[in-house]
């Protein structure tokens, strides 16, 4: 399509703008937008781009770059993100209130951007001092965990674990903590149904983590989600590793607490005797979220996190992208890395189910992105996909995978779930993380066990106003202090020291004792 002619009233000449210090990013010389660096005043004069502002713009917004003609595709890293509801005059702000969401025909392309990955020799791999356990996995933590298999059994696991202090536990201290995790369903659900099997599951893959020594699992008696089915259909193995307990039959709350309590205290002399040593980083598996993410997302830390998952992923680790509602209109960006149709097909498959899941509801799928993602510049889901997607990185989609499927497939995959932070990343640790890393532009505070959160924070303002709850400021690329390949490898190092031990900001701060939050699928009855 012909760009219209610009408008000689707005549109100046052209100057230089000087290395790292213009306020508006040109991010592919095919966009008819620019993304302010800065707040920017109306009337603002930016002369190495042409432009007078004609608008009040926000840090991380866009700016028309040219005239963009009613109905003309408005393009972001050279990506479609939507249609102009009307003419929009350059130097004109472009958000929602002048971009609308129009669906548009994407070639899957399955397979046509695979490359071969340039795996680093394993005697050269870097490595992390990690955990193994007797049957050869390796654990970047050493929690003992408390499970219920029902709402109705939550408070007694909860108070099992507060039992053991700090205090308590000085005595231990190669053990990590005791953490609870209870969750609301297990019950009122229809079985056999989805919404059931990705339940058990999900408590199932907790039962499993390396990063748990031991594991007690509770439940009530009467409910759908009995604890000897559990087990049975899981495949787990009772014994010194994972005790059950079933209130109505141990003797009520009182007696159930008092029995978890002896039963950990049992737990605790073997899961303390553990000591860490040199592993490589293939043994990793990080979980990727972002959230409360802003228009520097897609800029810095997304990006820099996939430059970082592209050199874990040629040291042998895996790379574990979720979230399928915010891949949504970018997945072609996948498929065409997929290794085989098969793999790209499943893909598309997942978001088949999404957009009948979502059909007729005012979701995220649909277009509409949180208030916290809008005041942050980002106008609608393909936008936001655009920067989701990066984390990923560049290199071949080797997999794709249920809801806490166990991952088994080293290399970058996919999880199915949910946007929803903490249901997504329940997911993830629940298929095998030991690590995630979590990016935010607006400041998310969010944390979780027994695999520890690593934040990234997109800008330096928030890591500045935030930096008690960020790890890493990803807005160094954005000041010119690096470039995202070099922002990657530190991200990379961080992660190492993380997984060997050194505790995150949302570990100090005490996070992750309430973001265990299986996926809810079914109708509660």
């Amino acid at each position: 399509m012909t760009p219209p002619a610009a408008d000689a009233a707005t549109v100046l000449p052209a100057g230089p703008a000087p290395a790292g210090t213009s306020p508006l990013i040109r991010l592919h010389e095919g966009d008819n937008v620019l993304v302010a660096r800065e707040p920017l005043a109306i009337g603002r004069v930016l002369l190495e781009f042409g432009l007078r502002l004609k608008a009040q713009v926000p840090a991380g917004h866009k700016i028309a770059a040219r005239r963009i003609a009613a109905g003309e595709p408005v393009k972001k890293y050279d990506t479609v993100i939507g249609a102009a509801l009307r003419d929009i005059e350059a130097g004109e702000h472009v958000h929602g209130h002048n971009l609308g969401l129009v669906d548009f025909a994407r070639d899957p392309g399955f397979c046509q951007d695979v490359r071969p990955v340039a795996y680093v020799p394993e005697a050269e791999r870097a490595s992390f001092l990690g955990i193994v356990r007797p049957d050869g996995r390796v654990a970047t933590r050493n929690f003992i965990g408390l499970i219920s298999s029902v709402n109705c059994s939550a408070t007694v696991i909860k108070k099992i674990a507060e039992h053991f202090t700090p205090e308590r536990l000085a005595a231990y201290p190669n053990v990590d903590g005791v953490v609870a995790f209870a969750q609301t369903s297990g019950c009122g659900m229809s079985s056999p149904s989805e919404h059931f099997d990705v339940l058990r599951r999900t408590i199932a893959g907790y039962a499993n983590h390396p990063n748990l020594a031991a594991v007690l699992i509770v439940g009530l008696g009467c409910e759908r989600n009995q604890v000897a089915d559990l087990v049975a259909s899981q495949g787990l193995t009772p014994g010194e590793r994972l005790r059950t307990y079933v209130m109505q039959d141990t003797g009520g709350t009182r007696a159930t607490i008092a029995e978890g309590i002896r039963a950990i205290e049992a737990m605790l002399p073997a899961a303390n005797d553990v000591r860490r040593v040199p592993v490589p980083a293939s043994h990793l598996k990080i979980g990727l979220e972002c959230g409360g993410s802003d228009g520097f997302s897609g800029i810095t830390a997304n990006p820099a996190l996939g430059a970082a998952m592209d050199i874990l992923v040629r040291h042998g680790g895996t790379a574990i992208l979720s979230e399928t509602p915010e891949i949504h209109g970018v997945e072609y960006m996948l498929t065409r890395r997929a290794v085989t149709p098969e793999v790209g097909q499943k893909l598309l498959d997942r978001l088949a189910w999404w957009e009948h899941y979502t059909r007729g509801h005012n979701g995220q799928f649909n277009g509409v992105v949180g208030p916290g993602n809008q005041a942050g510049g980002l106008a609608n889901i393909f936008e936001k996909s655009l920067g989701s997607a990066m984390k990923g990185g560049t290199t071949p989609l080797q997999a794709v995978y249920e809801y806490a499927e166990p991952i088994t497939q080293s290399g970058f995959v996919f999880m199915d779930s949910p946007g929803y932070d903490p249901v997504a990343t329940t997911g993830q640790i629940a298929s095998g993380a030991n690590l995630i890393c979590f990016t935010t532009g607006r400041g998310s505070m969010f944390g979780s066990k027994p695999a520890p959160t690593i934040k990234l924070a997109s800008n330096t303002p928030m890591f500045t106003r935030l930096e008690e709850d960020m790890d890493i400021n990803c807005g160094a690329i954005l000041d010119g202090e690096l470039d995202v390949a070099q922002m990657g490898e530190r991200i990379f190092r961080q992660i190492l020291r993380h997984a060997s031990g050194e505790k995150t900001k949302s570990e100090l701060l005490g996070l992750g004792d309430h973001e265990f939050v299986p996926w809810h699928l079914g109708i509660v009855s």
